[in-house]
């Protein structure tokens, strides 16, 4: 899989759904600035009312979720956000951003860089050794280690020394890793007609990483990996499906414990909440389906749709009560959840050039000088190699804190 194959997917998926409707739909720049907004546009020409609801178009068996309204019992949630920093390492495109001990990793093109994230600094930068190595799609972190997912099927191990300097220890699969496995005939996995592989190997780009190993597979590429704190893994991928992994009773291996099937085009992001009830997962419909634990369903069952970005959902992440959304029309969304289960969108955080490829976001403690309202510091970073650093003071936030 070369890098630009899930845009390519995204965007094929975006000519279905137009190929019924208009032409002029999914690429409009017309939208709704918050959750209320929607109601207002639909008094608009029906164009206008088509182009603020497109994923609705898409989904329309899915009820939104969006707060319109505020309860009288209920104070209303608010949020103000600025911009307090804005950075470029690089040129080529924003593909992960993580943080990690107060550092902010990024990672631009076959390389990543290494932030302090009080005063923004570089204080590191490392990559695969060699350009083959190819864009760098993931990062993680496990045993005082970094694990970074690279386009030529490797996962590289790095460790930083104690001038926070990041060195390769290991490259995996190892060469002994290879000829240990390569003898018997059941650790070679069929991948694709005529074509078969070890199964500590992956035969195309390692697009997500979440500290488990897997065997399994989707139809189509892996775009989104999230794991909960019980240990269940789940797998979106561009074949619509999200996949849930797990041990059954008894069992030392994990296994498929159930398919979710409600996208109409590729599942490009996954978030989960707190306690790993709710899951989150974005695609190229426009939309943020919201996932909840059902006991007499197959594992989940989708309760609404977060409606409100004009294109692809590109990723997701869950700050305590907080879902961040960005897109690539640009922006980022910042919901959250109230007590009646409905969502309302804080805010709208702008400023980005080109699609919002990757988030990242820590809770500030508040403080006297904030007039104690709760502030959350995201991080965004996008295709043109920029990333923003956002202060968004949120009221109604006794949660936030724990």
């Amino acid at each position: 899989m070369k890098f630009p194959s899930w845009l390519s997917t995204c965007s094929s998926a975006t000519s279905t759904a137009a190929a019924h409707t208009s032409p002029k739909i999914p690429f409009s720049d017309t939208a709704s600035s918050s959750c209320s907004d929607i109601l207002t546009h639909s008094s608009f020409s029906s164009s206008t009312s088509l182009q603020s609801n497109l994923s609705l178009l898409t989904l329309p068996s899915v009820p939104s979720l969006q707060r319109l309204c505020q309860s009288p019992e209920e104070s209303a949630p608010s949020a103000a956000a600025r911009v307090l920093f804005s950075l470029q390492p690089s040129r080529a495109h924003i593909n992960c951003l993580t943080l990690h001990n107060n550092l902010l990793y990024a990672a631009s093109g076959n390389e990543i860089k290494v932030f302090e994230i009080i005063d923004n600094t570089l204080i590191d930068t490392f990559d695969g050794g060699k350009n083959s190595s190819g864009f760098v799609k993931s990062i993680a972190f496990s045993d005082g280690k970094v694990f970074t997912a690279h386009q030529d099927c490797r996962i590289r191990v790095w460790k930083m020394n104690i001038h926070k300097q990041h060195k390769l220890v290991a490259t995996l699969p190892t060469v002994e890793d290879r000829l240990r496995n390569f003898i018997l005939p059941r650790n070679h996995l069929k991948v694709r007609r005529h074509k078969r592989c070890l199964w500590i190997e992956h035969h195309d780009a390692v697009s997500g990483l979440a500290g488990n190993k897997s065997t399994w597979s989707h139809d189509d590429a892996i775009n989104a990996v999230a794991v909960s704190n019980e240990g269940l893994i789940y797998t979106g991928s561009a074949d619509k499906r999200i996949k849930v992994w797990g041990k059954a009773t008894g069992e030392k291996k994990h296994g498929l414990l159930a398919t979710l099937e409600k996208h109409k085009s590729a599942v490009n992001a996954l978030a989960l909440s707190f306690d790993g009830s709710v899951l989150f997962s974005g695609s190229c419909d426009r939309s943020i389906l919201v996932w909840e634990r059902e006991d007499s369903a197959n594992h989940m069952v989708v309760t609404g749709a977060l409606r409100g970005h004009r294109k692809a959902i590109l990723c997701l992440i869950n700050v305590q009560d907080l879902l961040l959304s960005g897109s690539a029309d640009r922006t980022v969304r910042i919901w959250r959840r109230g007590f009646d289960g409905k969502y309302c969108c804080l805010t709208i955080l702008e400023g980005h050039q080109t699609p919002v490829r990757s988030l990242s976001a820590l809770v500030v403690a508040p403080t006297a000088e904030d007039g104690g309202a709760g502030a959350v510091k995201v991080f965004s970073g996008s295709f043109d190699g920029v990333i923003k650093v956002w202060q968004v003071e949120v009221s109604n936030v006794n949660s936030l804190i724990a």
